[in-house]
């Protein structure tokens, strides 16, 4: 399993399409927060993305510190921590709310239509859920809002026609619509941070930007594969063809941490998750991720997280902060 795939099944993504707009201008929406929205739509998830899709026509997103964005037809904007923003035709208008145009949640997506009969903008909506409680890099490396657009991927069209699927099933009710709908939502995610990192500024930091790095990306991925492997940074430095010294500089500058901190942190994400996903022994789970003994791992575990590994696995997550 590739890296990109592997964080992403660990935090657990899941996502649906929930509004279909047809906009005409002039018109305006103000998007409430992600807390908010998680009351709008019943849901019950900790984590929260949102997204807009502009199948057609074109319209402006404003965030809460008045950065605007210009999309177009083929554009995805994502809120990976759910801000509060406003989007519409002319952002001079005064807004209507989302809690006043949202009608039926997915699958029954249907249709909503609004604005001032001028020229026409679909929208459509998606939100996605994950867990916020386990340390995670993607997360970490996001930004509060990013744009990617179906012009600049290689699944640009199939996506477009997906969605276009989804909104036309909806709105028939048909059999299955909703697992095809997050389906689709959750390649939609998936897509748009593909392009996001395609898109990097060659200076960037972050542990995305290090996915793209010759010799971080291929150590990630090395650990990742395999992070129970008892590695080390000169084991890492000879796998990629990579001075120990050169390695370890390039992996902090990007990624933030030296690699064998990563490592461990890595494995405590991994056992966390085995922890809240089944009854596995202590011991088991320790083997799994690389630690010989069980106290080993305990004490490591209760180091990163706060507590210790039963009270984790009882349901007692919400702790201390989780360190950075």
């Amino acid at each position: 399993m590739d890296v990109l795939s592997d964080v992403l099944q660990a935090i657990r993504l899941q996502g649906a399409l929930f509004f279909n707009g047809e906009f005409e201008e002039p018109w305006c929406v103000e998007v409430e927060t992600a807390g908010e929205l998680v009351q709008i739509l019943r849901l019950e998830t900790p984590g929260f993305a949102l997204c807009h899709t502009v199948l057609e026509g074109r319209c402006w997103v404003e965030l809460e510190d008045g950065q605007r964005l210009a999309l177009q037809a083929g554009d995805t904007v994502v809120f990976p921590y759910g801000h509060s923003h406003i989007i519409g035709s002319g952002l001079q208008h005064a807004p209507v709310s989302t809690n006043d145009l949202i009608k039926v949640v997915s699958p029954n997506m249907r249709t909503v239509r609004y604005g001032g009969g001028g020229d026409l903008t679909r929208v459509v909506c998606g939100w996605f859920a994950y867990e916020d409680d386990i340390p995670h890099p993607i997360l970490k490396s996001l930004p509060n809002v990013f744009v990617s657009s179906f012009s600049r991927q290689a699944a640009g069209e199939w996506l477009r026609h997906s969605i276009s699927y989804v909104t036309a099933e909806s709105a028939v009710e048909a059999p299955g619509t909703s697992a095809v709908a997050t389906r689709v939502a959750e390649a939609l995610f998936v897509e748009s941070l593909r392009s996001y990192i395609d898109h990097l500024p060659d200076n960037d930091r972050g542990w995305l930007a290090g996915l793209r790095d010759p010799h971080v990306g291929k150590c990630l991925a090395l650990m990742h594969a395999d992070p129970a492997r008892d590695w080390s940074v000169d084991a890492l430095a000879e796998a990629v063809h990579s001075s120990r010294s050169v390695l370890a500089q390039r992996f902090n500058e990007l990624v933030g941490t030296p690699p064998i901190q990563y490592l461990i942190r890595w494995r405590m994400a991994k056992a966390a998750r085995l922890l809240r996903g089944g009854r596995q022994p202590l011991g088991r789970i320790a083997e799994a991720i690389g630690y010989e003994s069980e106290a080993a791992f305990c004490r490591a575990f209760k180091k990163e997280f706060g507590i210790t590994p039963g009270k984790w696995r009882s349901g007692d997550s919400r702790g201390p902060a989780l360190p950075a």
